[in-house]
């Protein structure tokens, strides 16, 4: 049964910095596109973050270049998204997505709250 377990996330101000982790089961995580995407109230859910299969190759948004990491450990079966220089704009439920040509799995979303 396919699992993407979402963990960290929560409250941070403004410059601070979280991790989020996404702990995946199920599938041949190795072979999978893993994506961060957030949604904010009233807006649509937009992809922040990418990592290739392979891990060789990341995408980010702009809005989050130079801020965020996206780091993948295959052993593990594990993708993680490091924010650092946190911003209010950065609030929104964060979802783990993972991707192929033959499917296309989500994590739950958890919660980031930037404020003061």
């Amino acid at each position: 049964q396919v699992h993407l377990a979402q963990s960290g996330g929560g409250l941070a101000q403004p410059g601070g910095s979280l991790r989020l982790s996404c702990a995946a089961s199920g599938f041949t995580f190795s072979s999978y596109t893993m994506n961060w995407y957030r949604q904010a109230p009233g807006k649509e859910r937009e992809l922040v973050a990418a990592s290739t299969n392979g891990g060789g190759n990341t995408n980010y948004a702009d809005s989050v270049k130079g801020r965020f990491t996206i780091s993948r450990d295959n052993a593990k079966n594990t993708v993680y998204l490091q924010m650092n220089s946190l911003k209010p704009e950065d609030t929104a439920v964060y979802y783990c997505n993972a991707w192929s040509m033959e499917a296309d799995y989500w994590g739950q979303g958890t919660q980031v709250t930037v404020s003061s």
